[in-house]
């Protein structure tokens, strides 16, 4: 078994030397208080109130990010199941060229495409025009007859970004669906609802457990979509870490919502293994 932990040496020190002692540096510095208002001076104080101060003044901001975080990974399945369906069933020799495209808008900047949004969803853009026509200005997607600048904008932006890593992980998982196993299941006089339910389904939740670990965690902590497409009732709490720590020069508060942030991150994946089993995120 050495050699396996002699494998395994480059990835654990990277981990340690750029995550893990960078994030126990967090804790000192969230229980410190700051020496002055003009500056990122601290002293370690056991300041335990940093905590409470920051969960009473931003937890309705942390439960928007989770909601925020939620709503965009749902709508993203929604998207992202039958494309990958569609992709591994249906593609053909096409496969590769579907997956690059879903895989493309990746290779453009993230902030490029936020910018890029803002003028999709303006007020002269094009789906803003599209929901009018469609006569979807009552479902409560708009705010004084506008797009952007409201939650749904941040929703959508969020989706965008998360979709290919919603795509890639249940297209890995359906490859490894055998079409003889739907062919069986057909010759048993299953319908394609019975196959998806009893064959493709309970194969593919690797595959699901994989994408809502790559898709949740990094929408809650989000910063460019809320700044471009939201508007100050729209923040999510990475916007709240980050005007703490470069406006205000608040630098215990920061790392002590960062933590809480993290912490709450740790649980859902925690829950997101649990419900989708060790052996599940093995296999991918």
């Amino acid at each position: 078994m050495w050699w396996a932990w002699i494998l395994l040496a480059p990835g654990l020190l990277w981990l340690t030397l750029l995550y893990l002692l960078p994030l126990l540096g967090l804790v000192p510095l969230s229980l410190s208080e700051p020496l002055s208002r003009f500056g990122l001076e601290t002293r370690f104080s056991w300041r335990l109130a940093n905590y409470a101060d920051g969960m009473g003044t931003y937890g309705p901001v942390l439960l928007r990010s989770f909601a925020f975080a939620g709503l965009s990974t749902a709508l993203g399945l929604l998207l992202a199941y039958p494309l990958a369906c569609a992709i591994r069933f249906r593609g053909g020799r096409w496969q590769p060229l579907l997956i690059g495209l879903v895989v493309l808008p990746s290779l453009t900047s993230y902030l490029v495409r936020a910018i890029g949004w803002t003028s999709l969803l303006g007020d002269n853009g094009p789906v803003l025009g599209l929901v009018a026509a469609l006569g979807l200005t009552d479902l409560g997607l708009l705010r004084d007859g506008r797009l952007l600048n409201t939650p749904t904008a941040v929703v959508l932006g969020l989706t965008s970004t998360q979709l290919p890593f919603l795509v890639l992980p249940l297209v890995v998982a359906l490859q490894r669906i055998e079409r003889r196993l739907l062919e069986a299941a057909a010759d048993l006089h299953a319908g394609p609802w019975r196959r998806f339910r009893l064959v493709v389904w309970p194969l593919s939740r690797p595959g699901l457990a994989s994408a809502l670990l790559l898709s949740l965690i990094p929408a809650a902590g989000d910063v460019v979509n809320p700044l471009f497409l939201g508007g100050p009732n729209e923040r999510m709490i990475a916007n709240a870490i980050a005007n703490l720590l470069l406006v205000q020069l608040q630098a215990p508060r920061a790392a002590a919502l960062a933590l809480v942030l993290m912490a709450l991150s740790g649980v859902a994946v925690w829950l997101l293994l649990r419900r989708g089993g060790p052996d599940d995120l093995a296999l991918q």
